[in-house]
């Protein structure tokens, strides 16, 4: 193409001797975007981390703006103009709002920052991507999606030519989500070429010109957006023709294990009521901001209840702590499972035992074996995919890090579950892995799952009920086979 911006070909690369990429190639014009899919680990994170400088490739070619390069390092690759915006947040969080959209690049006037330029031209970005957001708010007191348009602002404040965005929508409501498009729309009339990496296929044919579609690090099929069925790209993402999505066997209790009434906290939520009974997956559905994951975190004991009662297996309970809920057989995991879930740099097996150390400790020791064991038993009842149980669990794929925070509660026998964006940044197959495996668990075990999700798609394949929220309070209770993605979307707007 005659306004080509980059030409990758014949991209291979090994990491200790294993090949992940085949001889991928990746063309983007200017003002064009790309949709990159695939399932986690097909090679799409390799391939654009190449491309921004932080992988040298075993082989292959990088042409950018027509100059040929054997490779790219960090520094070339901003000089170019290619920025990244990844799907773990990537930010300052005790920074404010401004510093954090200038990060790196402050305004100075002679020794001294510019704070109030800083502020003003912050101002300015924010309001061409219609965000209410004060600027001198600290970055790590806002909301995942809120903290998500920060790093967008950033790249808007560069002179950025290649733009690649990794999961940009994977903790926006829809409301932002369109916010998003239409900043996108605009940096495509600009000549911005875009990178999106997704795997929510119906965003595909709204933001994307072409879609590129890579499985097991080759590339296995291109085609333009207009003309690629939902069907099409699954099936060239898994290999083979995927499922239909129907309801799941719904399990029919009538044990209370959790029962809020009239619980309230400050502006999140409202005078909330529900009943979650043993074995039981409930979905709470929402836009991002409508209260579900608030309404976890609260039962977590992570935010204040200022009204209302918790019940759990008929005696009343009041959060007095994170660790007093997990000492009471509560578990949690966050939308935002690197940061607040896991301990990255840790192993995996240290990853799903630390819940469980007490009873596999003596005198203050942890027997690696039974930690080693733990991992093994539950890496093939969950189909963990790793190298072993000593592998950092940062390495492993988004589907397979979830799996691994899920059995850190199976194995500490947890009876209460509580979830939010379960599925946030994992691909379809490993999405319907995880459904089927708390679906097994909650009902072979006994545990009540409260799920927090704004993906209607979720709900339909993963719950047996679900309340929907609007602005804090329950707006619908839907059950059994009304349980369908227009009627969500209708009451949830």
């Amino acid at each position: 193409m005659s306004n080509e911006l980059v030409s990758l070909q014949g991209i291979h690369k090994s990491f200790s001797g294993v090949e992940v990429l085949h001889g991928v190639d990746l063309t983007l014009g200017a003002g064009e975007v790309l949709a990159l899919l695939g399932e986690n680990g097909a090679g799409k994170s390799t391939l654009v981390k190449i491309l921004a400088g932080d992988i040298e490739p075993t082989s292959g070619s990088i042409e950018i703006k027509g100059t040929k390069l054997a490779k790219l390092d960090v520094y070339q690759a901003r000089q170019l103009g290619i920025r990244m915006i990844f799907q773990e947040l990537n930010d300052a969080p005790a920074l404010t709002v401004a510093e954090n959209i200038f990060l790196g690049q402050w305004p100075h006037s002679g020794p001294f920052v510019g704070w109030s330029e800083m502020a003003k031209k912050a101002q300015e970005v924010l309001d061409r991507l219609e965000v209410d957001i004060p600027v001198d708010a600290i970055a790590g007191q806002l909301r995942v999606g809120e903290r998500q348009l920060l790093e967008i602002a950033r790249a808007l404040t560069q002179d950025t030519k290649v733009l690649v965005l990794d999961e940009p929508t994977a903790a926006l409501s829809n409301v932002e989500v369109e916010r998003l498009f239409s900043v996108m729309d605009q940096l495509r009339a600009e000549g911005v070429g875009m990178i999106y990496i997704t795997h929510r296929l119906d965003e595909v044919a709204r933001v994307a010109d072409r879609v590129q579609v890579l499985r097991d690090g080759s590339s296995v099929l291109t085609v333009d957006a207009k003309k690629a069925s939902r069907e099409d790209l699954v099936s060239a993402m898994l290999g083979h023709a995927s499922e239909k999505n129907v309801r799941p066997q719904l399990h029919d209790t009538s044990e209370p294990a959790l029962k809020v009434s009239g619980l309230t906290s400050f502006a999140e939520f409202t005078n909330v009521n529900f009943t979650v009974n043993k074995g039981e997956v409930l979905a709470l559905f929402g836009k991002i901001g409508s209260g579900t994951a608030e309404i976890c975190e609260s039962l977590f004991g992570l935010r204040p209840i200022t009204g209302g009662n918790v019940e759990i297996f008929g005696k009343v309970y009041k959060a007095k702590s994170a660790a007093d809920s997990a000492d009471q057989a509560i578990g949690y995991l966050p939308a935002d499972r690197q940061r607040l879930g896991s301990f990255p740099v840790r192993s995996v097996a240290e990853n799903l035992a630390v819940r469980s150390w007490q009873k596999m400790g003596r005198f203050g020791f942890v027997n690696r074996l039974l930690e080693h064991q733990a991992f093994s038993r539950w890496a093939d009842a969950l189909r963990i995919v790793s190298r072993g149980s000593t592998q950092t669990i940062s390495t492993l794929s988004g589907g397979n890090q979830q799996k691994v925070l899920l059995a850190r509660w199976f194995e500490a026998q947890v009876k209460i579950l509580l979830l939010v964006e379960p599925t946030r940044g994992v691909d379809v197959g490993a999405r319907r892995d995880i459904y089927e495996i708390i679906r097994e668990q909650a009902q072979s075990s006994g545990m009540a799952v409260l799920v927090a999700t704004s993906d209607y798609e979720e709900v339909v394949l993963l719950a047996d009920r679900a309340l929907v929220l609007s602005r804090g309070e329950v707006v619908s209770e839907l059950t059994g086979n009304s349980v369908e993605a227009s009627k969500l979307i209708a009451a949830s707007s």
